[in-house]
């Protein structure tokens, strides 16, 4: 069981104010500050420090923050480790981007399934980001994302690798010239993901790359689901880019066709990521490998 000042302690990293620490832990103020003194004193290092006012964790308390957090996470997986009888069998909770979810992993998931009837899943979904917040509160175990994230944070290691590409309907009609480079592209209509999606922040990081930004287009559509992106698509609403495995039906069939630019081709992995310092790494590795096998 942790000490109840790291309880304190990771509450102030979440909310960087003493004061709404102290409301979500129904602690007075000054009892918050004792237990950061406390930790501060046990470890020999200041573990915040202010800046105009505002509060910051030094990298001392960085440190500290990552390792505990891992702790904490950890306990609530031996509480649930040590709670399980016989006849209950074990949880695995992890999460999926929604491209993964509704195009990649489908396969694997059930093939696994069958192998493993016993085991009882929880598949959350969400964007990268959010994945990401839910990996770091412990809510999953481990996450399948396509987007950008720190690498160095967490462990990881590829699931496959996809092109990232643009698409249009089969039967539209651009109103200039065939564009041949991405510039050509900003009289049209973009349909893209929401803010904190991996498919939107490779977009977002490809564009800026050439100088280029989602506001030069003319116009875009905004869609938190890539099944409504791609009939959209399908239907003439505009072009969108996104991963090749979730336009794959649609381009066989000849509802859309891809766009060929002579600046862009893009290739991006999936990755499954988790939390380096857990003490259930190997196994989470471990089921990893056994979806990609």
């Amino acid at each position: 069981m942790l000490d109840f000042r790291v309880a304190t302690f990771l509450t102030v990293c979440k909310t960087l104010n003493f004061t709404r620490a102290a409301d979500e832990l129904n602690l007075t103020q000054p009892a918050v500050t004792q237990h950061i003194h406390f930790l501060e004193k046990y470890y020999g290092v200041k573990l915040f420090r202010y800046d105009k006012k505002v509060l910051y964790l030094t990298d001392e308390g960085k440190i500290l923050y990552e390792r505990l957090n891992s702790i904490r996470k950890d306990e609530d997986e031996i509480q649930n480790e040590l709670r399980f009888k016989k006849d209950i069998f074990p949880l695995i909770s992890f999460g999926v981007t929604m491209t993964i979810g509704e195009y990649a992993i489908v396969e694997p998931i059930a093939s696994f399934i069958s192998s493993h009837p016993e085991i009882n899943i929880h598949i959350h979904y969400g964007n990268t980001y959010d994945l990401l917040k839910m990996l770091d509160d412990g809510i999953i175990s481990f996450a399948l994302i396509e987007g950008y994230y720190p690498e160095e944070k967490y462990g990881h290691c590829k699931y496959m690798t996809d092109d990232f590409i643009c698409i249009c309907s089969s039967n539209h009609v651009f109103s200039r010239i065939k564009p041949d480079n991405l510039r050509d592209l900003i009289n049209e209509k973009l349909i893209l993901r929401e803010k904190g999606s991996g498919t939107r922040n490779i977009l977002e990081r490809c564009l800026a790359s050439r100088g280029m930004g989602i506001s030069q287009f003319k116009s875009f559509i905004q869609a938190e689901n890539m099944h409504t992106i791609v009939n959209l698509v399908e239907n003439d609403c505009g072009i969108a880019f996104l991963y090749k495995t979730a336009a794959n039906e649609s381009l066989k069939k000849g509802y859309i066709r891809e766009l060929k630019l002579s600046d862009f081709s893009m290739k991006h992995n999936f990755d499954f990521v988790w939390d380096k310092n857990s003490i259930y790494a190997d196994i989470t590795l471990e089921f990893a490998k056994k979806l990609m096998s």
